[in-house]
């Protein structure tokens, strides 16, 4: 008896195994192989596994559910789920969220390099209602789950599916709905988590593609659903592709809490009846939103600064270390480009905090944002503004406000001011028609001298703009600029938001919330994954 030397699937690599009569000598034996043996044994030993979840094609997984199959991932391994509804409650078996520790999830992957991902977008539900024999993502109360209670007693909420300070993971190709909000400020549906609150960077690259995710349920705004897909904490890079958000009482999408290192993409994203389209707070640097769609949301679009948790502020789309942009060949990194922003007139969508102040009626808004770039989009029938570059008047910070950083500071806020943006080569049409004073295609407010202008070229306008001579002033980027606080906008944009309640006159007609429509997925119109088992090892699924 000796070694057994066995050739690889591979041309030109061995695989050293021992027999079992000499299992005592193999680390000696293995000791004394060629190097090239050695390494290749290792390499065997940490291919990545395929972890079955449910039924595919009649083929059966080893796993009932995904968060067991999460928990037996190691980094590079991929699980796979079949069709089905999964109502997945690790929260439930964790107990309360404890600070700086993951928040409350369905499904929760902490380990880095797991790839997550559904044969089938439409058919793999994850679903937040409690376990029930009725269809997925009932909207009927009696089976909504509202998380575990906190230390105060109250339900803290839940959420969907979160990645965990976990880098290099990808979640792809399915559904997640109803995950709903509580005292712990929940119910985000897919979420990629750096350290929410902390102020730091705490995760790297990530990516998604192929998702779904909505709640059909609302009975006031303390257990609605608040985030669709969302990250926060993260230097990227990180990539969403196909997406589809809805019916969340903050935004559809948020990238926030990342300075001028976020350095992700959205490409394809679609984004309906919800308050804001989209949210980014504190998000700047490299960050690309591109062929995406906004519409019937309250605002379509939203990019601001904020003096809160989500530090450091403000929001700014410069460069890192002064580059240069591919894009857009200026020092500005931050571009909105190539998309479709329509018919953002919705005020009967769920609606809390700041993120219910956005001007309905509205397609993109910059608040307090800077050197930022919206290029060759089309802005369409919106009937407020199809574009904003306003201040941010930041009260959301508990009193006194001893620090305001990158704002200035004043009695009960931290005022941060617009500049260095760019409206290039956009084509708007059919906006303002709300008919109140300065509504029509954009419009600025700035309040401080001496910072880089907001700059307006190449734009086909026909609905004007406030004040109307903005294409005329403000042609040529990088001009240092004046205030101007034109109090007519300014005096719209508050009534429209009523963010220092109803300061409105007689005249001034917007619409206002009748009562909350929660609008069922578009699945006809949404595209799964055509090729799930591109890239998986070879497994009884993907063969």
């Amino acid at each position: 008896m000796g070694i057994r030397v066995k050739s690889n699937l591979v041309p030109g690599r061995r695989v050293v195994r021992c027999l079992p009569a000499l299992a005592l000598l193999c680390p000696l034996i293995l000791a004394a192989a060629p190097p090239g043996a050695v390494a290749a044994h290792k390499r065997h030993s940490r291919r990545p596994r395929v972890l079955r979840v449910g039924s595919f094609h009649g083929v059966k997984g080893k796993f009932k559910t995904i968060q067991a199959a999460v928990n037996k991932a190691r980094a590079g391994d991929w699980v796979l789920v079949g069709p089905g509804v999964y109502h997945e409650r690790d929260d439930h078996s964790t107990g309360p969220a404890t600070e700086g520790g993951p928040p409350p999830a369905g499904v929760l992957i902490t380990t880095p390099g797991v790839h997550l991902r559904g044969m089938n977008r439409k058919k793999v539900v994850v679903d937040g209602t409690a376990p029930h024999k009725g269809k997925a993502c009932s909207s009927s109360p009696s089976v909504q789950d509202f998380g575990t209670n906190s230390t105060d007693g109250t339900p803290q909420g839940r959420n969907g599916v979160v990645v965990f300070k976990a880098n290099k993971t990808r979640v792809d190709n399915l559904t997640v709905c109803n995950f709903l909000g509580g005292s712990g400020g929940n119910g985000n549906e897919i979420w990629w988590n750096g350290g929410d609150g902390s102020g730091k960077i705490g995760m790297g690259s990530f990516k998604g593609s192929y998702l779904s995710a909505t709640s059909t349920f609302y009975a006031g705004e303390s257990t609605a659903a608040e985030y669709g897909i969302f990250s926060s904490n993260s230097s990227g890079p990180g990539n969403w592709f196909q997406t589809y958000a809805s019916n969340f009482n903050d935004s559809g999408y948020y990238i926030g809490a990342c300075a001028q290192v976020c350095n992700q993409v959205m490409d394809h994203a679609w984004s309906e009846y919800s308050a804001l389209g989209y949210s980014g707070t504190n998000s700047g640097g490299s960050l690309l939103v591109k062929n995406s769609e906004f519409d019937n949301n309250q605002d379509g679009f939203d990019t601001n600064s904020q003096n809160n948790d989500d530090a450091p502020s403000p929001q700014d789309g410069a460069c890192p270390n002064n580059g240069i942009s591919p894009i857009t060949h200026t020092h500005s990194c931050w571009v909105f480009m190539k998309n479709y922003v329509h018919d953002n007139n919705n005020p009967d969508v769920p609606g809390a905090g700041t993120a219910a102040a956005g001007p309905v009626g509205t397609g993109l808004s910059v608040a307090g944002g800077r050197n930022d770039t919206v290029v060759d989009n089309r802005f369409v029938h919106n009937g407020a503004w199809g574009v904003l570059f306003v201040p941010y008047p930041d009260t959301d910070t508990p009193p006194p406000v001893s620090h305001c950083e990158g704002g200035i500071q004043s009695t009960g806020l931290c005022l941060y001011d617009d500049w260095g943006n760019s409206l290039l080569n956009n084509q708007f049409s059919g906006n303002g028609f709300f008919g109140n004073p300065t509504n029509g295609d954009f419009g600025e407010i700035t309040f401080t001298d001496g910072h880089p202008i907001n700059c307006y070229s190449g734009n086909s306008a026909p609905d004007g703009s406030s004040p109307s001579t903005l294409a005329q002033t403000n042609g040529t980027c990088g001009q240092a600029g004046v205030a101007d606080p034109n109090p007519p906008l300014l005096n719209e944009v508050a009534c429209d938001s009523m963010l220092l309640g109803t300061p409105c006159v007689p005249t001034d007609n917007y619409p206002r919330r009748q009562q909350i429509v929660m609008h069922p997925l578009p699945n006809k119109q949404l595209k799964t994954m055509p090729h799930p088992c591109k890239k998986v090892p070879k497994n009884p699924w993907c063969k």
